[in-house]
């Protein structure tokens, strides 16, 4: 009788290991697919809640559409997936009607689930569909806001495979544009807006259509000196000065960075919102000590230090700029009255509760081709001392997102092209 006992149990072992594994193989074939992939949506309340807020990882940043129906928040999963399954975590500003649809090419749209009578909250809903590209499609709103969600996440397998790093990636948080200089006016579209020859002499770098008159619009729209070609945002500084006659840098860098701050605010750092205009520096400082961001160096000479104002730089040097501009945004205005509150400086490596979302740093680096005694250099605005920066954004909401999340959050130093 031991012997049918015995095989009975190992038999009952044997269909139990088969179960435990067959269910773990079954629950492991449902991956997460959507985070940190690209997003898109038919509108935003604002910049402050971007598509890609919902895709992100962070349940503290969310989406939110403009107050009609219809609406739609749409993600590209790199390749075509099957898919099993969605999650929605709404908002208070939910969606009643909504379907879930796949694409293979984000133009036409297969319906996989419909809904007249959701409720908000949290919902799982169980979808059998393939194609590269899923979104949710809101027909009716429960409220009469906008809709939101926290995170949109879709599961199941397949979707482009995670991407493999060179074995000597640098783990510094930094991608960058080159743009050298495009032209010299008396104009400044942020602080004097349609005011034509209003403003000191600045020198121009990126847009080349920049003037008083400039809006989103122009730069969208123009040519620009930026390696990469899709960067059309503007930057200007005061045209520096060498015994009275104006001399551009020839070697101008802007780099986005995650330092300054916690690695895991790093993690959750937010794209620049398209639009965005900052302001670095102190241009009415009358001293070294009224403009503390801004600094004077020379390139290839560490020994000669680093100055608020200008330094004397050594024969066969070059004079330096370096400017940082703030990196914690309010995560509303895309500008203030002073083109400054609603910016901030990061303190003890955090963004304060006043201005929360943090946003990759601009770090202006130009290079000239002066040295020698200081005392015959100026800026147009004056003293070295009053170095200041302007940058209005206008990169592709798609681009600076995909660098945010490809180069930024993981820490990884990226060139020109967004990529290690």
């Amino acid at each position: 009788m031991k012997r049918p006992l015995t095989l009975g149990v190992a038999l009952l072992g044997l269909l139990s290991t088969y179960l435990i594994v067959t269910t773990t193989t079954a629950s492991a074939a449902e991956a997460l697919l959507s985070q940190g992939r690209t997003a898109a949506a038919s509108s935003t309340e604002s910049a402050a809640f971007p598509a890609s807020a919902a895709v992100d990882g962070n349940g503290g940043t969310r989406w939110s559409s403009a107050a009609a129906d219809p609406q739609w928040l749409r993600v590209d999963l790199g390749a075509s997936a099957t898919i099993t399954r969605v999650s929605l975590t709404w908002e208070a500003a939910y969606a009643r009607g909504f379907q879930i649809q796949t694409s293979t090419d984000g133009a036409a749209w297969t319906t996989v689930h419909t809904t007249a009578n959701a409720t908000g909250g949290n919902q799982s809903i169980t979808v059998n569909g393939t194609g590269r590209y899923v979104r949710v499609y809101t027909t009716a709103r429960g409220t009469a806001y906008g809709v939101s969600l926290w995170e949109f996440e879709v599961f199941g397998a397949g979707g482009a495979p995670a991407t493999s790093l060179p074995p000597n990636v640098v783990r510094v948080a930094e991608f960058l544009a080159d743009c050298p200089y495009s032209h010299r006016l008396p104009d400044d579209p942020i602080i004097f807006p349609g005011l034509p020859g209003a403003s000191h002499m600045h020198s121009f770098f990126g847009a080349t259509v920049t003037n008083a008159m400039t809006n989103l619009a122009d730069l969208l729209n123009s040519q620009t000196t930026c390696n990469p070609r899709e960067d059309k945002s503007s930057y200007w500084v005061p045209t520096l000065y060498q015994d009275n006659v104006p001399v551009e840098p020839t070697i101008v860098t802007f780099y986005y960075l995650g330092e300054g701050v916690r690695n895991d605010i790093i993690a959750n750092t937010q794209p620049i919102p398209l639009g965005l205009r900052i302001v670095a520096g102190n241009a009415r400082a009358t001293g070294p000590n009224d403009n503390t961001i801004s600094r004077w160096s020379c390139l290839h000479a560490g020994h000669v230090g680093s100055s608020h104002d200008f330094v004397n730089c050594p024969s066969g040097t070059m004079l330096e700029s370096y400017l940082d501009f703030p990196q914690c945004w309010n995560g509303r205005d895309l500008d203030s009255a002073d083109h400054k509150s609603h910016m901030a400086y990061p303190v003890n490596q955090a963004c304060p509760p006043t201005h929360p979302v943090a946003v990759p740093k601009l770090r202006q680096v130009l290079r000239y081709p002066v040295n020698g005694d200081p005392a015959r250099l100026r800026l147009a605005s004056g003293g070295g001392f009053t170095m200041h920066g302007d940058f209005f954004n206008a990169w592709p909401e798609a681009e600076m997102a995909r660098r945010v999340n490809d180069c930024i959050r993981p820490i990884i130093k990226c060139g020109a092209d967004g990529r290690p």
